[in-house]
């Protein structure tokens, strides 16, 4: 069956994975990380890309970005495999695939769902059990968007922007959103669209997607989702 193309707009926000091949690992200690973002920000500048959320697990991240073109996003994590995959190489004196292949995309209805996927992208960590607060995980950009730390590489989005008139009501706006929740069915939504390449939105937004884009972007099967990977 071939793979259904993925599809970025300008101006549109973009859910990105990319997973270690076969689940295995893809960062070995905080050098490894560091060195990632510092590449995922000269990509993001250099291909006019702004990125709102990230969180870096031990063997995938979640990446939340804007591009300014339709081939923006996908020129980022091309020249972040790249270089990424060249200094493990390097590193660890190893050879061959670091990433599963084709990274996975969720189109973003900015104005319902940009604060839920950021809320989401954050919580990874807290999921994964890997710490009782999302506060408490420092790759992620979490620090940036509740605890106020500089990250060069986070631009935030209008909608978060939105949420106060000063660095620190946003920040309170924003950490009082993770005191609410996650429904199950959110997160079974979310992750059943980016499984499948799918948009994520409200009613009329893949008519719009598939309009500007003029592709075909499909949309998720009625009926209970299937049981899906964290």
């Amino acid at each position: 069956m071939p793979r259904r193309k993925r599809c970025y707009l300008p101006g549109v926000p973009s859910h990105v994975v990319q997973r270690g091949n076969n689940r295995q690992d893809c960062f070995f200690s905080d050098e490894d990380r560091g060195f990632y973002i510092k590449t995922l920000t000269r990509a993001l500048e250099r291909f006019d890309v702004e990125l709102h959320a990230y969180v870096l697990m031990t063997n995938h991240v979640h990446l939340l970005m804007t591009p300014s073109s339709e081939d923006g996003i996908s020129k980022v994590m091309q020249a972040l495999g790249r270089s990424y995959v060249g200094y493990i190489n390097h590193r660890y004196q190893r050879t061959g695939t670091l990433w599963e292949g084709r990274h996975r995309s969720s189109l973003i209805d900015s104005e319902p769902y940009l604060l839920t996927c950021q809320r989401y992208i954050e919580l990874n960590p807290v999921r994964a059990g890997m710490v009782a607060y999302p506060g408490q995980y420092f790759w992620s950009s979490y620090q940036s968007n509740v605890n106020g730390r500089a990250i060069s590489c986070i631009t935030p989005h209008d909608i978060y922007l939105r949420l106060g008139n000063s660095s620190s009501a946003r920040q309170k706006a924003y950490r009082s959103l993770f005191e609410e929740g996650f429904p199950e069915a959110d997160l079974e939504h979310l992750r059943e669209c980016l499984k499948h390449n799918y948009p994520l939105g409200e009613e009329g937004f893949e008519q719009r997607i598939q309009q500007q884009a003029r592709v075909q972007v499909g949309n998720l099967h009625q009926g209970r989702p299937k049981r899906v990977e964290k």
